[in-house]
């Protein structure tokens, strides 16, 4: 597989890792109510928001690391994201199974990511089917890149519930968000992305944020984890994890460190 370079092949880089919604981005559900500037729209409509802090901060932090989104929303939802500046060269989508760089899907990166989960193929199918009959889902059932299970349910408890009796959690991670169900690969988390990652770019040092659980295979794999509130229940096993103040906006927590860090 052809290795990956930011700069000169083989020089040094420190590589962030960041999740997207809830971690440097915000829904207008949060309410605009500090200056901020809109990064998403969605059937005309403004969705997405970054604080002004967290607009500048990233812009001078994208000066110092290589950053590389790492989000769970598909090519599509990552791609009507607009930061500021010119797109990030890497971006890791669908739970770290696709690498876009520079835009254009790498094959040979979602090709391993096909092989990796291949023991899940007959879960995800019947997680599927399980999913189209069950009364209390609201949402089309998704096979997303046919690398994990999408839709929501109006009864995420209950749906949860079956889910858990039929499904085989050795291969499986059964999640929800919400009222979001995702039924996901244990090999394809976005942990396994950051590691494929630092591996292709020989990166001597990773940071990471998130604020879900999703995320915290990637926040473990990181030689520094950057962790919104909600996760300190979680007991990530990190040495080096850090939580911002209560009452401060995540994203300008994570940024303001990364840039302090690699000055």
């Amino acid at each position: 597989m052809t290795e990956l370079f930011h700069t000169k092949p083989g020089e040094p880089m420190t590589v962030f890792h960041a999740d997207l919604d809830n971690t440097l981005i915000y829904s207008y559900k949060r309410g605009m109510d500090v200056p901020g500037k809109w990064v998403e729209q969605y059937q005309g409509r403004d969705i997405s928001f970054m604080t002004e802090m967290s607009w500048r901060l990233l812009k001078q932090v994208r000066s110092r690391v290589l950053f590389v989104p790492t989000t769970t929303r598909t090519v599509e939802q990552y791609q009507r994201i607009t930061f500021g500046t010119s797109p990030p060269e890497y971006a890791l989508v669908c739970n770290g199974g696709v690498l876009l760089i520079n835009g254009e899907r790498d094959e040979d990166w979602y090709q391993e990511s096909r092989a990796l989960m291949a023991d899940c193929r007959e879960e995800l199918y019947l997680a599927e089917q399980l999913l189209k009959r069950d009364e209390q889902v609201t949402f089309e059932v998704r096979n997303i890149e046919e690398l994990f299970v999408f839709t929501k349910s109006a009864g995420p408890k209950e749906t949860m519930a079956e889910l858990k009796t039929r499904l085989d959690e050795r291969l499986v991670e059964i999640s929800s968000h919400g009222e979001k169900i995702y039924i996901l690969p244990r090999k394809l988390s976005k942990g396994e992305g950051v590691k494929r990652f630092r591996d292709r770019v020989h990166s001597p040092l990773v940071i990471a944020a998130g604020d879900s659980r999703f995320d915290i295979s990637m926040l473990e794999e990181a030689d520094i984890a950057l962790a919104e509130n909600s996760l300190r229940t979680e007991h990530i096993r990190h040495d080096s994890i850090f939580y911002p103040e209560k009452g401060r906006w995540f994203s300008e927590f994570v940024l303001e460190y990364v840039k302090d860090f690699t000055e």
